[in-house]
């Protein structure tokens, strides 16, 4: 496809699924006015556009995109999107550079997936009472996902999977096509106390669960970004890592003033809601847009609030942060999330986050942080 204007964010379609298509970051319009360009008063959003490379949009008579191209380095699908490194070419920087930082995805993706029963997750899982040697990629994701959950007191927990398995989600689920169903299943209960998993490094590393499973959906693709951008940041200065809506922005984007990113409506439609301009920053978003379905005749989704063992996040559809980091960004947006609408403007504002959000009602709210990046508002 084109890519032209705006990267816009697409929440709620990302997560380690191997099946349907996941959230990607796509330019598009930008509000709900007509791009309005004197010199072109209809103008057409394909002229002139090359593939693989962002052009600019005119919106409310402002060029709200880079007036160069950004390449795209390289692409890959994994975590049931597509992830895509935009930036300029750079003297020096090989293919296998790019290749590697996009391995990160795969290496995630085969490593920590709950939706491929042969999987090293899904190995440990079987057993969360013993100990089990494994990759280093899911040696440090549980390390991580643990980190989380410490640091946010228990509001990051991935011991929701057989939560999720009793909901239905057990499986990969058609959620792009709409008109999910499941059944309720039985699974065993436990008394849920204190999360800690234990560790053992060297030669071959070993993790021992602490006698639960885990879904690592909740951090993987956002630990996927940061290794990432980590691997490609030693060989070029400027890019945007785009992996289905959530992105690294790195360096000064094109036009030398940065990498601008719009957040999309998760109530539907193409214009994204605010745009934002990063630099050397990370954005996520958490959203129930997609991955909502009925189980036993009453609406559920995918982003369980632990302290309950049922779907959060009240009066919410989505929630993006911005931050330095795309993992620690992530695990933000959902517990954030789950705080509900209620709570949701105090937290982020105790915490000092860049956030911003949509109820249910269609209404947004942000932190003053947030607001400090962005460059342009839906009317």
């Amino acid at each position: 496809s084109v890519e032209r204007g705006v990267f816009v964010a697409r929440p709620g379609r990302g997560g380690a699924e191997p099946a349907g298509r996941g959230p990607v970051a796509r330019p598009g319009p930008h509000s709900d006015h007509d791009a309005d360009d004197p010199a072109d008063p209809d103008p057409d959003p394909d002229d002139g556009a090359a593939p693989g490379h962002l052009h600019v949009w005119r919106v409310a008579r402002q060029v709200m995109t880079a007036t160069t191209t950004a390449a795209v380095l390289g692409s890959v699908r994994a975590m049931a999107c597509d992830v895509t490194i935009h930036g300029s070419p750079t003297p020096g920087v090989a293919e296998t550079d790019v290749a590697g930082a996009l391995s990160r995805f795969t290496d995630v993706d085969r490593a920590c997936t709950r939706f491929n029963l042969e999987s090293p997750l899904m190995r440990v899982n079987a057993r969360p009472d013993r100990w089990h040697e494994v990759p280093e990629t899911l040696l440090h994701a549980v390390q991580e996902a643990h980190a989380a959950y410490q640091r946010t007191h228990g509001w990051f927990d991935p011991r929701v999977l057989r939560t999720l398995v009793g909901l239905g989600y057990d499986r990969s689920l058609p959620f792009e096509a709409g008109g999910v169903a499941t059944s309720a299943v039985a699974v065993p209960s436990s008394a849920r106390g204190p999360w800690r998993p234990r560790f053992r490094g060297g030669p071959g590393p070993q993790v021992h669960l602490g006698g639960e499973p885990i879904d690592l959906g909740g951090i993987g693709k956002g630990l996927a970004l940061r290794w990432a951008s980590e691997r490609l940041e030693q060989v070029v200065d400027d890019y945007l890592i785009d992996a289905g809506g959530d992105c690294v922005c790195r360096g000064r984007g094109p036009d030398g003033d940065g990498w601008r990113v719009g957040v999309e409506d998760p109530r539907g439609g193409t214009h994204p809601l605010v745009v934002v301009e990063l630099r050397d920053l990370a954005c996520t978003t958490s959203s129930i847009r997609l991955r909502r379905w009925r189980c036993g005749g009453r609406s559920v989704h995918h982003l369980v609030d632990p302290r309950t063992g049922r779907p959060g996040g009240d009066g919410l559809l989505a929630v993006t942060v911005i931050g330095p980091d795309a993992a620690a960004a992530e695990v933000l947006s959902k517990t954030l999330f789950l705080r509900g609408r209620r709570a949701i403007a105090a937290e982020a504002s105790r915490l000092g986050v860049a956030a911003f959000w949509v109820g249910s009602d269609g209404r947004t709210g942000e932190t003053k942080r947030f607001g400090t990046r962005v460059i342009w508002r839906a009317q």
